[in-house]
């Protein structure tokens, strides 16, 4: 991965057909996507049940480019290896799910995947400050984490703006997770967000043999980040 802060859309496959993940992993590449984001969810720390190691192993040898997995589990330690051994780009662990968010980070780059930090919406950027020299990732959620197709959280936008004023010129990505459309997308990408991940916003009106609205989706979501940028 060669880090830029271009605009990069990752559809999330929690809105993709479970029974066609592969399949649909391609198509969204094939249409525009930039990285394939994996919601991974335990029942536990957030009120949901998705994917595991074994899945993200399946999909791998379909996805072309970077395979984005957010970890939304405690504890997390006990499953780093088992997600970058499935081929993982980049694993994002919660500042939430454990009292040593440092060491998480530390194991993540240890197993040679880049290292994301994802922080829930009452959680403030201030709690990101301290670690930003041990991530490649920062994973802001603006919907609560759990389920998909919610409704963006706007408080988020100030977030985004603390964290990019915090970074620098450290090689540090922004995220937005939840509830990212064409009209929201212009407003995290405005306060300094790169990476935007979409679901339903994608991957609406479309199927594995019916590709074509999920590029007319993408297009819209990036163009309209673009034209806040310029």
């Amino acid at each position: 991965m060669t880090f830029d802060r271009r605009i990069k859309i990752a559809p999330s496959i929690l809105s993709a057909d479970f029974a066609n993940f592969g399949q649909e992993c391609r198509a969204v590449e094939d249409q525009g996507a930039d990285w394939i984001h994996v919601d991974v969810m335990d029942g536990h720390f957030v009120p949901n049940l998705t994917f595991g190691p074994a899945m993200c192993k399946a999909i791998r040898p379909h996805v072309r480019g970077v395979m984005d997995v957010h970890l939304m589990i405690a504890p997390v330690d006990a499953y780093i290896d088992a997600f970058a051994e499935a081929g993982s780009d980049i694993i994002t662990a919660h500042v939430e799910a454990g009292p040593h968010i440092h060491r998480t980070l530390q194991a993540i780059r240890g197993t040679g995947a880049k290292a994301g930090l994802a922080l829930n919406p009452g959680t403030p950027a201030e709690a990101a400050r301290l670690l930003l020299d041990d991530v490649d990732l920062v994973c802001v959620m603006t919907v609560n984490p759990g389920f998909g197709g919610q409704k963006f959280i706007r408080s988020q936008v100030e977030k985004v703006r603390e964290l990019r004023a915090m970074i620098g010129d450290r090689p540090v990505h922004i995220e937005i997770d939840g509830g990212v459309d064409p009209a929201t997308a212009p407003l995290v990408a405005a306060a300094g967000a790169d990476v935007l991940v979409a679901g339903s916003a994608v991957f609406r009106g479309g199927s594995v043999s019916n590709s074509a609205p999920y590029g007319e989706n993408i297009r819209a979501i990036r163009e309209a980040a673009e034209a806040a940028l310029r």
